[in-house]
């Protein structure tokens, strides 16, 4: 065996160029494999993180602008959302919606507690299943809850940036009055920033937001989970049923689209997870397409060499080599040259992706607006790398096992007449 790694060597050093070309072929395949994935797993990491900052199964509605003309009105009329909307909501579709809330807002609300104040804020008023809906982390204190709502507490949710503002410690606010506007409120708990969102919203009950401001029975959105919905058929059809039900109590067309705007998350995780799909097999068909050139290359290579040894493997022939010796040293040699260049390819893309990672990968795009991350660990786990490296390592088998078998059948007399 160590002859035979020696005359595989030997005739690596004669053929320094066709082995470098046919080994770089090689790595870069296994390279651009490792690399394409752990950047679409990038991408994809991102784009997964963003859609788990909502409860996948959750839906949100607004009210819009008729499109249409009916019963005797135009089009163009606005559609306020109203609690009778929300009890309809909770009642009415019981069968796929559960864990109903509503949403108020008031705009332009100052904040202050001692010296400090900010201005400017969003106040909104919650259903307590806010935070679930929302997938808020409450980072001191508690979220509203159901006595805050049936009571009319004049409780209070801030974002830390907001706390933050107001106390030297975030937390230290929790049980603090503040002054919201005119009036004052009790701060019940910080919440964790949002990075997609500008963390300029403060929370209070829905009932009390409304009883202040004197809103009446407006809700400026509906929000909800839905449940038994699996397929995107499912969701389309209760969207259908729940837009004419709404639609009809606010006099507007039942298949009118623009009276109500309804988001739907679960068919947005559906899409992308169709959408995650077509990425990950566009980058597995790149990567092969890019290991088959190596693969491609490994077997010309290999016919060149059996090509240039005839008369070698003539002369090994007649004086006593067997057909398996000289199918042995073809197969070897292309096995060992597959699996080098292939581990070398396989620890750059390693390499890599560990450097992706640890740049861009912990990179956050500031717009002023929100922060978002473009990448979100881009590598691949380890079991594919080898995986990959081990399918060039046969392929590079296979690739060789052809010119082996035509060397071996070689007739010693045809061989010595080979130029």
């Amino acid at each position: 065996m160590i002859e035979l790694f020696k005359e595989i060597w030997s005739t690596a050093k004669r053929n320094k160029l066709r082995t470098s070309l046919t080994g770089f072929a090689v790595a870069w395949g296994i390279f651009m494999l490792i690399f394409l994935l752990g950047a679409g797993n990038g991408l994809i990491n991102a784009q997964m993180q963003q859609s788990n900052r909502r409860l996948a199964n959750s839906v949100q509605v607004w009210g819009g602008y008729t499109s249409k003309a009916h019963k005797g009105l135009k089009e163009g009329r606005r559609v306020a959302l109203d609690d009778r909307d929300v009890d309809i909501t909770d009642k009415t579709f019981t069968q796929h919606v559960e864990d109903v809330g509503a949403i108020v807002n008031k705009e332009g609300v100052n904040i202050s507690y001692g010296e400090n104040y900010i201005s400017a804020q969003t106040l909104s008023g919650v259903y307590p299943i806010s935070l679930k809906l929302n997938k808020r982390e409450m980072l001191a204190g508690r979220f509203i809850n159901d006595i805050d709502l049936e009571q009319n507490r004049k409780s209070l949710v801030l974002m830390k940036s907001q706390a933050k503002e107001l106390a030297k410690n975030p937390t230290d606010i929790v049980g603090k009055d503040v002054k919201v506007g005119d009036l004052m409120f009790k701060v019940v708990g910080v919440c964790k920033d949002d990075q997609q969102q500008q963390n300029n919203e403060a929370y209070t009950a829905y009932t009390t937001l409304k009883t202040i401001y004197g809103i009446g029975d407006e809700a400026h959105s509906i929000e909800f989970a839905i449940k038994d919905l699996p397929t995107e058929e499912a969701n389309n059809e209760f969207a259908k049923n729940y837009r004419a039900k709404i639609n009809t109590m606010h006099d507007a067309a039942p298949d009118d689209e623009s009276s109500i705007w309804i988001w739907n998350r679960y068919i947005d995780n559906i899409q992308m997870t169709t959408g995650i799909g077509i990425i990950r097999t566009a980058l597995w068909v790149i990567g092969l397409f890019t290991l088959l050139s190596g693969i491609v290359g490994v077997s010309n290579i290999m016919l060149i060499t059996v090509k240039e040894r005839t008369r070698e493997f003539g002369v090994r022939k007649a004086i006593g080599a067997k057909p398996w010796q000289i199918l042995k040293l073809i197969i070897t040699e292309s096995v060992i040259t597959t699996a080098i260049f292939g581990y070398i390819g396989m620890l750059c893309g390693i390499a890599a992706n560990e450097y992706m990672d640890a740049t861009i990968g912990h990179d956050v795009i500031d717009t002023g607006l929100f922060q978002a991350t473009m990448f979100v660990n881009p590598t691949v786990g380890l079991d594919v790398c080898i995986q990959a490296t081990m399918v060039i390592i046969i392929a590079g088998t296979i690739a060789g096992l052809i010119p082996a078998l035509k060397a071996a059948r070689v007739r010693p007399i045809e061989a010595l007449r080979a130029e």
